[in-house]
């Protein structure tokens, strides 16, 4: 059986080689005699394993010393819980929201303590970005939160759009990390979900100034403490190892790609012919986005005639094209092109949408 163009917004596509290379290695790990999911995280192995994987990924992003790198499990949406534990201190918080997640990581904040709603875009269907006017910020604020890339609405904050407050900036950028260079020294904390451009689910990344650690209060969960994860490496308690390794993986994959500035040009390439092909095809498709924050990442799309769209997914499905239905709070269709998706997966994608159009036009 052959592989298929993988366009799931994640659980995502991986990397071919390192599916291949975790094949080799699965039943013994570099001659210990066991796969990775068997050996003890406190091992020198597995030791090697994440220690290389946060030199890996140090290299990739430029993080600053200052900055301490968390392995944790839970997803984005525990962070969204997590973060107001650890940075509220008694404080209030703002929020910036641009689409579902950032909605959704507001209303959960809220439960912990103050937080306020700094902009939003949800009366224009989350298609932009807040302009300067509507952002009302609190310059004695605990943080800012962001989501840079709202992965269902197709939405990116671009990295020169990002702006010092004043305050921590903390972001959510589980749907374009590692997909093109980022100015981590800007950011306060920066966490991401890695079933999307890092690796398997069940693993989530944070980055954190050391200077936001140790300001939790007592009564939390011990678990749940920055500071106490980052004393102990990221294995308070044991840590998604086969994530780790995988992730791992993709970090050396992503090396030989050319690092972040290799991958943002082959990204913006697969960007450009994908909403050329949509702006292009005389309004069969459409994308509502505003062009100066459209995801290199996500992409939404709709058909011009909605009774098309079953045609469409069981065509593309008979031509290998998988996972293009759009989220079901929004419809339409999505293609999610990270990483792991080749040029070639989206010329195939473009191929077709142009022969589809052609036939239903």
């Amino acid at each position: 059986m052959s592989r298929i163009w993988n366009f799931s917004a994640g659980p995502a596509a991986l990397p071919e080689e390192v599916l291949k290379q975790a094949q080799e290695e699965l039943l013994d790990w570099h001659g210990a005699g066991c796969s990775v999911m068997e050996m003890s995280h406190r091992g020198k192995e597995f030791t090697s394993i994440i220690e290389q994987a946060e030199a890996d990924l140090r290299e990739l992003m430029g993080i600053p010393e200052q900055y301490k790198v968390l392995f944790l499990q839970g997803g984005a949406t525990q962070q969204f819980a997590q973060i107001p534990m650890n940075l509220l201190a008694g404080r209030s918080a703002d929020y910036i929201v641009t689409g579902s997640w950032s909605k959704k990581a507001l209303k959960e904040a809220q439960r912990i303590g103050s937080v306020r709603c700094a902009a939003t875009t949800e009366a224009s269907n989350f298609t932009r970005l807040p302009v300067a006017e509507e952002i009302k910020l609190d310059p004695f604020a605990a943080y800012l939160h962001v989501c840079t890339n709202e992965t269902i609405h197709g939405v990116e904050i671009p990295a020169e759009r990002i702006a010092d407050t004043g305050v921590p900036l903390v972001a959510d950028m589980s749907s374009h990390i590692l997909s093109r260079p980022v100015p981590v020294e800007k950011f306060g904390l920066i966490y991401a979900g890695a079933q999307k451009n890092i690796g398997p689910s069940g693993l989530t990344l944070v980055i954190v100034h050391r200077d936001l650690l140790g300001m939790a209060p007592l009564t939390i969960p011990t678990v749940m403490d920055y500071a106490v994860m980052a004393e102990n490496g990221s294995m308070l308690n044991t840590p998604p190892t086969f994530g780790i390794y995988i992730s791992g993986l993709v970090f050396q994959w992503l090396k030989r790609q050319g690092g972040l500035a290799g991958m943002a040009a082959v990204n913006d390439e697969k960007a450009r012919i994908l909403y050329e092909a949509i702006d292009n095809s005389g309004g069969f498709y459409t994308n509502p986005v505003d062009p100066d924050c459209r995801s290199a990442m996500n992409v939404p799309f709709v058909l011009a005639n909605p009774e098309l769209d079953a045609a469409f997914l069981a065509e593309a499905k008979a031509a290998g094209l998988l996972a293009l239905k759009g989220h079901k709070s929004v419809g339409g269709m999505r293609a999610s092109i990270y990483n792991a998706v080749p040029l070639a997966g989206v010329q195939a994608l473009v191929a077709f949408m142009n022969d589809f159009a052609k036939r239903n036009g």
